[in-house]
């Protein structure tokens, strides 16, 4: 096995695999990334969100470097970030599916509306983040995309998050292995 395959943790690398694990044990809210190009819609659940500065006012995600998704925010220039509710598990499942994130139109699944950069947002989401494109980034297998925002709100209730390889909401803990509420 090459080097390069060892530290990336491809064939049970015990680096890789304690960082996977290590990286399980993070807690972090859920956000579903949405672009446009053309007539196609793009939306990908993805747990690393970043506001990262107030002067300009960016925001960061990482999204796989050769999606659809990511070369579409590159030739269009504005994508938005729709941060979920604790009540929208099932988008969140929908959207980190391979495949279902792409559609002619908006998506007849997730109700969405446009705002300052034509890019879709969420109905529903508990914040979100309309963009223009600032840069891209490389991070490994990753593109960092920041956006410069260009509007934003939220609204008040509980987020949904995710941890352990699972998601969770603040409102209603995960059961424990016998059923009981801890």
């Amino acid at each position: 096995m090459s080097a390069a395959r060892t530290r990336v943790g491809l064939g049970g690398d015990p680096i890789a695999d304690a960082f996977r694990d290590a990286a399980r044990r993070w807690t972090t809210g859920v956000a579903v990334i949405t672009a446009r190009h053309g007539e196609e819609v793009f939306a990908k659940t993805v747990s690393s969100l970043c506001t990262l500065s107030l002067d300009p006012l960016l925001v960061s995600v990482a999204v796989n470097a050769r999606s659809p998704l990511a070369a579409a925010v590159r030739a269009d220039g504005r994508y938005a970030v729709s941060v979920l509710a604790g009540h929208q598990e099932p988008l969140a499942r929908h959207f980190a599916a391979p495949g279902a994130g792409r559609a002619l139109g908006l998506f007849t699944t997730a109700p969405m509306h446009v705002r300052a950069t034509g890019a879709p947002v969420l109905e529903d989401c508990l914040a979100w983040f309309d963009c223009r494109l600032h840069t891209v980034l490389p991070g490994g297998d990753h593109a960092v995309l920041v956006g410069r925002v260009a509007a934003a709100d939220a609204r008040p209730g509980e987020p949904l998050v995710y941890h352990q390889g699972g998601y969770r909401s603040l409102a209603h803990p995960p059961a424990s292995p016998t059923g009981a509420r801890t």
